[in-house]
């Protein structure tokens, strides 16, 4: 008889391919949220570094967070190419604790806004559109250079290995 209450009570009979209500089949994934943690840690710590070296005076133009923020999408275009172009099988904490943990920590998108709008407030209108709209295209390109330019690298090496 086939009695499903009684099969699920005692594990007779019951379909073991499929996993009890309740139970999840998902890995724990503690070793990449470390990863993304620390990660972020190095990232956040070089970037206080670059704007405590490169300040700018309330009103002038955020040269620095603008700076961070170009340099890390450029450094985030070569990763993702290195990642799954170049290295073959990386590890699989590579990506999440240097794309999203290190650059993730050091670009700094809500110091951008805060910037934007402290410009605003200090009645510089025209310097927050110009650095609202100049960092996403200035981040835009800066990340595809930094793809292409890991490419253009790669079969650069690719063809003196071959040659060699």
């Amino acid at each position: 008889m086939n009695d499903p209450l009684a099969e699920a009570e005692t594990g007779i009979g019951a379909d073991l391919s499929v996993a009890p209500r309740g139970f999840s089949t998902r890995p724990q994934v503690w070793d990449v949220t470390l990863a993304i943690a620390l990660g972020g840690t190095l990232g956040a710590i070089a970037r206080y570094g670059v704007s405590t070296r490169w300040p700018y005076a309330p009103g002038a133009f955020p040269w620095s967070t603008f700076a961070i923020n170009v340099t890390g999408c450029l450094l985030i275009g070569v990763l993702m190419v290195v990642l799954t172009e170049v290295a073959g099988h990386p590890h699989r904490l590579a990506r999440p604790f240097l794309g999203i943990g290190v650059l993730g920590g050091f670009t700094t998108f809500s110091t951008y806004t805060a910037d934007a709008q402290r410009l605003i407030a200090d009645g510089h209108t025209l310097s927050a559109l110009v650095y609202l709209l100049g960092t996403v295209a200035a981040a835009l390109v800066a990340v595809q250079i930094g793809v292409v330019a890991a490419r253009l690298l790669n079969r650069l090496r690719t063809l003196e290995g071959t040659q060699s």
